[in-house]
């Protein structure tokens, strides 16, 4: 007995100084675990969520095009023949370079040549001449365009213009590029309207210092209306669940390949990212990519709660995720007995009480024996 108190008190002494805390049995009910090779299947990708500058846009479609009057046209002041040609449509050229030879109607053995040379730095938008083929005064003969600066012109929504004023600044992306934002700063408004698609032309210079950028090209604009300091913001990705009920998944702080599905309040959107009011923390990180088909994971996963658990924290723990207590643990490692505290090993019930029976029924038919014997030597004596 005193064996018995001894190990109790000692095992519960263990508990309090192992004792972790209560796993909130929401956050398992809301847990998705994978395994490694789901992680990898669902390709997902995660940001840590902080407190940054988050800007107020209003969204907006544009297209490149050419500045007027940045380009220039190369002709030749002399009649002549084009003896040679060194550069053709689309060519990138630099000031200085010899863009075209061509040579003079004027007398001479051989006669004279004369080089034109680009002006600026520029793309070669139009090309007018073969070599070979006579040249003059009037006709010309290469057009460049000056492409370090372009302008994107934006349909501006009518109900939006009114916050957006000249020197605004926009980030601009392009579809057919990849790449971070530029910056774009708006210069004027177009003359009308356009009635139809009920917004106002917007005209943006941006820099185009690697000249990747042609007219015509599609330009996506997120114009700065207002910026504010320390806001709990995430990429719109990470965002799911329906208009009234949105949620984020969380990577669980303690366990391997597990995500917390979390509800959030949220506030502005703008740019690509959502303001956070409520249900994250920094440092939370929360999934981006691949948030979408993690809300159908987790069954078939191989992996339970259970199993997670008692990897991170290096004891066992029930089927629903709770320690085990003393008494569990102590249940789990006594040999199997019958339903009273009975010894009988792993024999059944009915097998104790048939040999139990058997052993009555010897005794007693010895005693009766016994008895009989002691009867006859009586009365022999």
């Amino acid at each position: 007995m005193k064996h018995s108190s001894f190990f109790l008190l000692s095992l519960l002494c263990l508990t309090s100084l192992h004792a972790e805390e209560a796993i909130d049995p929401e956050r398992i009910a809301n847990t998705i675990i994978l395994n490694d090779s789901g992680v990898k299947n669902l390709r997902l990708e995660t940001i840590e969520v902080d407190e940054r500058e988050f800007n107020e846009s209003v969204f907006a479609i544009g297209r490149v095009e050419d500045i007027p009057g940045r380009g220039y046209a190369l002709s030749s002041r002399i009649l002549g023949r084009a003896v040679k040609v060194n550069t053709r449509l689309g060519d990138r050229v630099e000031k200085g370079d010899t863009l075209v030879e061509v040579e003079s109607r004027q007398p001479g053995n051989p006669p004279p040549v004369i080089a034109l040379k680009a002006l600026r730095d520029g793309v070669v938008t139009e090309a007018n001449v073969i070599e070979g083929k006579p040249v003059s005064p009037d006709g010309s003969l290469l057009t460049i365009a000056d492409r370090t600066m372009m302008w994107v012109t934006a349909e501006i929504p009518e109900q939006r213009a009114a916050k957006i004023k000249i020197g605004t600044k926009a980030e601009v992306t392009f579809p057919a590029l990849e790449g971070e934002p530029v910056m774009a700063t708006l210069l004027s408004f177009g003359v009308e309207a356009d009635a139809s698609a009920g917004s106002i032309h917007g005209i943006f210079e941006l820099a185009n210092p690697t000249g990747c950028l042609s007219p015509g090209m599609r330009a996506e604009l997120n114009i700065i209306i207002s910026t504010r300091e320390d806001v709990m913001a995430v990429p719109e990705s990470s965002i799911q669940g329906n208009p009234s009920s949105r949620v984020v998944y969380v990577k669980d702080f303690e366990l391997d390949n597990s995500y917390v599905k979390a509800p959030v309040v949220l506030g502005a959107s703008s740019g690509g990212w959502v303001e956070v009011l409520e249900g994250l923390f920094p440092g939370d990180e929360v999934v981006t990519r691949g948030s979408y088909a993690l809300g159908f994971a987790g069954g078939g996963s191989g992996i339970s709660l259970k199993e997670a658990l008692d990897a991170a924290h290096g004891h066992e723990h029930n089927e629903d995720g709770s320690e085990m207590t003393p008494e569990q643990k102590a249940a789990k490692e006594k040999p199997y007995d019958d339903d009273h505290g009975h010894e009988g090993g792993n024999a059944p019930k009915w097998l104790i009480y048939y040999a139990a029976g058997i052993t009555l029924a010897f005794l007693i038919s010895l005693q009766q024996l016994w008895n009989k014997r002691r009867k006859e030597n009586s009365s022999h004596a």
